[in-house]
């Protein structure tokens, strides 16, 4: 059976204040054409499909008309809500759109129900993990603690005891949104940390065939049958070097990867990050190349130029992000705030504050704890917020 794995379309997100709608409908354009030219039997998309909870109606309307193709091609269609969806607004009309081949599963207790497709091997089993945020599904999947890890485990409990009383030789695959360990993140995905801890082991997902995640914005593989299909389109400068497509993968009469390509994603524009004093950036020859990207420009001068951005611009029109990194001593006094902070999460922060008003000793084992369970709440908080407007 042939599937095309895709997530993370963000539809409705622009990048530094340009719009991207036009680029997100060259890339379903293009996801309609590859369905089409493989003869895909299956499109499974692994979550974020808009990126925030309540979308722009130019966003809805353009996933409406994506259904609407796909559907017209007669190829199933299996796709879960990201931790940027709200899984209730996404699966509005589910049963309705499942009568025409598209299978939305943003219901945690629907993780163990799959959709059975079936090909001259026989029967396939797609399950369908939703975002699972930690506090709000814990009891209702039975789980031992409020973390990542245990909620996956627990859904995939149910997964495992649902295919168990399936015939023998029932092929599987499940997809899921989360951040599983060995993945490799960029700047551009939510934080998802619960309790300390954001990476689940690829160990949770064991017993199934093929795993098709979502979250993370780089394509990857986490071993030969978990595998991140990256974002379609760069939606940060932290992705310059990524390589922007979607996973074709066979899978065999037994459940086996036999064959596997990385398709490419259209790409809108290319990304640059520049760093140096302006006016070697201004004089380079070497950097010609670069004029048609869109341009994050690190200035390393000691003393901030006059009017940097707009002197940029005359060479690189389509420069977006300036950011200002003056060259200094470690040492030195002036050295900022924010370079002191720089790779710190907050639990890390609030810690080194911590320490810093007692003039060195740190909080103990009980003040972390609280710690992090106080920014679990805002930002479990703040889920709440998004999913109730």
């Amino acid at each position: 059976m042939r599937l095309l794995h895709t997530s993370d379309w963000h539809l409705g997100r622009s990048f530094h204040r340009v719009a991207l709608l036009d680029a997100q409908a060259a890339y379903l354009d293009h996801l309609v054409e590859v369905v089409r030219e493989h003869e895909v039997d299956a499109v499974l998309v692994a979550g974020d499909v808009y990126d925030r909870a309540v979308p722009p109606l130019a966003a809805v309307e353009l996933f409406d008309r994506a259904l609407h193709r796909l559907a017209a091609e007669g190829v199933p269609t299996v796709m879960i809500s990201g931790n940027h969806d709200s899984g209730r607004r996404l699966g509005v009309g589910a049963g309705l759109m499942e009568h025409a081949g598209i299978h939305l599963r943003t219901d945690p207790a629907g993780c163990a129900t799959p959709v059975v497709l079936s090909d001259a091997h026989g029967e396939v089993a797609f399950y369908g993990l939703p975002y699972l945020e930690p506090a709000l599904v814990r009891e209702q999947l039975g789980a031992a603690k409020a973390r990542h890890e245990d909620v996956l485990a627990a859904a995939m409990d149910r997964v495992r005891a649902d295919l168990a009383a399936r015939p023998a030789g029932t092929r599987s695959v499940v997809l899921a949104h989360a951040f599983v360990a060995g993945g490799e993140p960029s700047d551009s995905e939510r934080d998802i940390t619960v309790g300390g801890v954001a990476a689940v082991p690829a160990g949770v997902f064991a017993g199934v065939d093929y795993v098709a995640l979502g979250h993370l914005h780089g394509s990857q593989r986490v071993s030969e049958r978990v595998r991140y299909s990256g974002s379609p389109l760069a939606y940060s400068f932290s992705e310059v070097d990524h390589r922007k497509t979607m996973w074709l993968i066979d899978l065999g009469p037994d459940g086996t990867v036999v064959g596997d390509e990385r398709l490419d994603c259209p790409v809108p524009r290319g990304l640059s990050r520049l760093r140096g004093h302006l006016q070697e950036l201004l004089d380079d020859p070497a950097l010609d190349r670069h004029e048609d990207s869109w341009v994050e420009a690190t200035l390393t001068d000691p003393v901030r130029p006059d009017d940097p951005m707009a002197r940029l611009a005359a060479r690189f029109p389509h420069v977006l992000s300036l950011v200002f990194a003056p060259e200094r001593a470690p040492d030195d006094p002036q050295v900022s705030y924010a370079q002191r902070l720089k790779g710190r999460d907050d639990q890390q922060i609030a810690e080194d504050f911590v320490a810093h008003v007692r003039g060195g000793s740190g909080a103990d084992a009980h003040e972390r704890a609280v710690l992090r369970g106080a920014f679990d709440d805002v930002r479990v908080e703040e889920t709440l917020h998004e999913v109730a407007r």
